[in-house]
């Protein structure tokens, strides 16, 4: 570390207030042998380099918050507090200050080394009490103002030597985004407690920072990144453009030249505010630097990267970059230094200096020495260097060697000026890097280690509960069969009640069969029972030849403990089926299909069926078909005054024992229960569907389904959606065209459906992985995609 020990040099000490100076608002400028320090107070210094004193103080009316020199002219800008920028000639220091005043008033906290000169009020340039940063440009005076909740950016005319001290007017104005609120109470404005940063960046070959000295915010880019950033305008009109960091951490940016015709054409105002980046910190510091090596024989460039700083450490770079396609892009990259900030400054061959009340420290953003470089060129992590100097409250770069060194000019806290003179080997900054960046990348893979082996650890226990409970399982429906198998005499220890009953709902008997499972053993029926009833129908004894067919039902049991009975199981509809209306296909005889036809008369459930449609919502599904359609398959069943939805649901329950009381009652809805118990609601009523035919609403019929059971649900809509799918094959070869359809509706509907499949597929992989403590939320949300899934504002042509 040899080659970061600074050689540190005491210049002058500034007496300074209890504590310490605050960072933010002391500046140090140099312009040749001349030092200009502000320490925050109501005092400007001017110390010689070359004679090692202090040639000049000049007292001002307020506490000194930015100051500026402009060499060509040798004027010096300083912003006071609630007072406004006031216009000091360091050649003719007679014309803007008043030598009969002396020095009879003294400072609370500091008290100048030699005689102070007191300002005189008519070196107000610009009075406002509301400004807060300003920098100049050229003959122009850009100023930020506080206020009440808008930061506004004003530009102003400078004047020219020999003219009235007083700006000729403001050009143009614009406000900034809206913030937290900045002022107090009404008429007294509260001073920000972090100041913003302003800074003016050009393109090359701008004369319009010709004369700034080293400390004053202003630096040149180079061509590519400028037109990025700041768009064609900016480059056309080889405008320069005023970054502004403000308190809440946003990075903006306005066009001059489009500010200054914005007098004249106004147009958008937010238009001409362009939001770079967020930094989430105050922006303490703007700054360039360049960061591609050069050839020996090439000539020198401008700044290829944009940084900016916040409070707490937070540093973004912005450069240009080439993906893969080989498009020019901007590239960002943010970085997380030691914070708090106090003061920061850039200096060559891409090093930035930042302070922090612990340490001076240095990064190194160049391309040629950095060894963990990204992909655009910018290092994927910055190292910082200390250089053993603490609380430094304000820096500027005055000097560097071209083989590395540099010579920086600090503030610190207890008032001391300082030069601090580095020698910064190429050598030493890498090793150090590429030793840190070892360290980081064997910390990344320890934890992704620890990550791969918790994840191991995770599998293996999932799988030992899973073969666990298999075993558990195994073990109960062995014991169930060995206590079944044993007990062939006397009352059995797991028994099934049947009784029967004849209900008379239309001119013919109708058979409910009822089961009771009653669980009078020390053992427990878990999930993958199920209860299997077969019911054979007799025939007449007359009828020999004619065999009687059976219906077997299966009834998965979810948990019968010891002592438990269950009785949520009626087996209605037994009678004979009716014929099914002429011009119609048939149903195929498959346990889904013949669902609708086994819907019995509604009755109250009981058990947890009962509970659940007491205090549960019903699930609901439904499908809407186009009238025209139905019509068409229906043919000379929909007779004259009945009305479709009665048609249709005579059509859909063809084969159930309820059809004659609907078709003499001309029913359009119909409440039963379905095999396993539970409640179904079938309900077909006449809509109107929009947004989907270019030509108006299609008459559509709504069939809607509702259950408070899930699983019947599922069977009756997919009941349902088979007969449906049927008529539709046969209709398809008849028809005529569809209508002329709104494509984009249909393909956002697609696109919906789209993105809930995949969430119902990204739900059901992390019910694999989850306990069943989370599991139940997840399992919550799966049901309510489903439920969205079923109402699919879809429409059969």
């Amino acid at each position: 570390m040899a080659g970061l020990e600074p050689r540190v040099e005491y210049l002058e000490s500034f007496r300074c207030p209890l504590g310490g100076l605050a960072a933010g608002k002391p500046r140090v400028l140099c312009h040749g042998a001349e030092i200009f320090v502000s320490t925050g107070s109501e005092f400007v210094y001017v110390y010689d380099q070359e004679g090692r004193l202090l040639t000049a103080v000049y007292r001002f009316p307020g506490q000194v918050w930015h100051l500026e020199l402009w060499a060509p002219r040798r004027l010096l800008y300083v912003l006071c507090a609630q007072k406004g920028i006031y216009c000091l000639s360091l050649d003719q220091a007679s014309r803007s200050v008043n030598q009969g005043d002396g020095d009879d008033r003294g400072s609370e906290d500091s008290e100048p080394p030699c005689a102070a000169v007191p300002v005189h009020p008519d070196a107000c340039l610009l009075p406002d009490d509301t400004l807060c940063t300003f920098t100049v440009v050229d003959d122009m005076l850009v100023t930020l103002a506080q206020g009440p909740a808008r930061w506004k950016v004003q530009l102003s005319d400078c004047p020219c030597p020999g003219e009235d001290a007083r700006p000729r007017g403001q050009i143009g104005e614009v406000e900034l985004s809206t913030s937290s609120p900045l002022a107090g109470a009404p008429g007294e404005p509260t001073a920000p407690h972090i100041l913003p940063v302003l800074c003016c960046v050009c393109p090359p070959g701008s004369s319009a920072l010709q004369g700034r000295t080293r400390g004053s915010r202003g630096c040149l880019l180079e061509q590519a990144l400028f037109g990025l950033l700041f768009g064609v305008d900016a480059s056309l009109l080889e405008s320069p453009v005023i970054l502004c960091g403000l308190p809440d951490g946003q990075l903006c940016c306005v066009v001059l030249k489009t500010l200054v015709t914005s007098r004249l054409s106004p147009g958008d105002p937010k238009a001409l505010v362009k939001i770079l980046h967020h930094l989430e910190e105050p922006v303490v510091f703007i700054g360039a630097l360049k960061t591609e090596s050069l050839a020996e024989d090439a000539e020198d460039t401008h700044p290829d990267c944009l940084v900016a700083l916040g409070h707490d450490g937070r540093i973004l770079a912005i450069k240009a970059s080439w993906d893969e396609a080989g498009t020019l892009v901007p590239e960002l990259r943010e970085y997380q230094l030691p914070g708090p900030v106090l003061c920061a400054a850039c200096g060559g061959s891409g090093r930035v200096y930042h302070s922090t009340p612990s340490e001076l420290c240095v990064v190194d953003l160049a391309r040629g020495r950095a060894s963990d470089r990204g992909p655009g060129g910018l290092p994927s992590l910055l190292c910082p260097a200390g250089l053993g100097i603490c609380s430094v409250v304000t820096l500027s770069v005055s000097c560097e060697v071209p083989e590395g060194g540099a010579r920086l000019l600090a503030l610190s806290a207890r008032g001391r000026l300082m030069t601090c003179s580095l020698d910064l080997s190429s050598e030493m900054p890498c090793a150090t890097r590429a030793a840190v960046a070892d360290t980081g990348q064997k910390i990344k893979e320890l934890l992704s280690g620890i990550g791969t082996v918790s994840e191991r650890v995770s599998s293996l226990k999932k799988a030992v509960d899973q073969r666990n409970k298999a075993l558990t399982c195994l073990n109960e429906a062995m014991n169930v069969s060995c206590v079944l198998l044993a007990s062939r005499e006397g009352p059995r220890p797991i028994s099934c009640t049947t009784t029967t009953a004849w209900s008379r709902l239309q001119p013919q008997d109708v058979l409910t069969a009822t089961c009771r499972l009653e669980n009078n053993s020390g053992l427990s029926l878990d999930r993958g029972w199920a209860l299997c009833v077969q019911v054979f129908t007799s025939t007449p004894a007359s009828d020999t030849d004619v065999a009687g067919s059976a219906t077997t039902y299966t009834i998965p049991v979810d948990r019968l403990g010891p002592g438990d009975r269950r009785e949520c199981l009626r087996f209605p509809g037994l009678a004979t089926p009716h014929t099914q209306p002429s011009g119609l296909l048939g149903p195929v005889s498959d346990s889904v299909d013949t669902f609708l036809g086994s819907l019995g008369p509604r009755s109250e459930p009981a058990g947890p069926a009962s509970l659940r449609a007491k205090f549960l919502p019903p699930s609901v599904a439904t499908i809407k078909v186009s009238a025209e359609l139905l019509r068409a398959a229906l043919g000379d069943s929909h007779t004259a005054g009945t009305s479709l939805g009665c048609a249709t649901l005579q059509w859909l329950l063809a084969e159930n024992t309820a059809l004659d009381v609907v078709r003499s009652r001309r029913l359009s809805s119909v409440q039963g229960v379905a095999p396993d118990g539970t409640d179904l609601h079938l309900t077909i009523r006449e809509v109107a569907v929009t947004h989907l035919c270019t030509a108006g609403p299609i008459q559509t019929v709504e069939i809607q389904v509702e259950s408070s059971s899930l699983a019947s649900l599922c069977s009756a809509h997919h009941a349902v959606i088979g007969r449906l799918q049927r008529m539709v094959v046969e209709q398809a070869a008849q028809s005529s065209s569809p209508p002329d359809l709104r494509v984009q509706y249909l393909r956002q509907i697609h696109i919906n459906h789209e993105t809930l499949l995949r969430e119902v597929q990204a739900l059901r992989d992390r019910l694999c992985t989850e306990d069943e403590a989370s599991s139940c939320g997840t399992a919550e949300r799966l049901l309510q995609v489903y439920a969205q899934l079923r109402s699919p504002s879809l429409l059969l042509l």
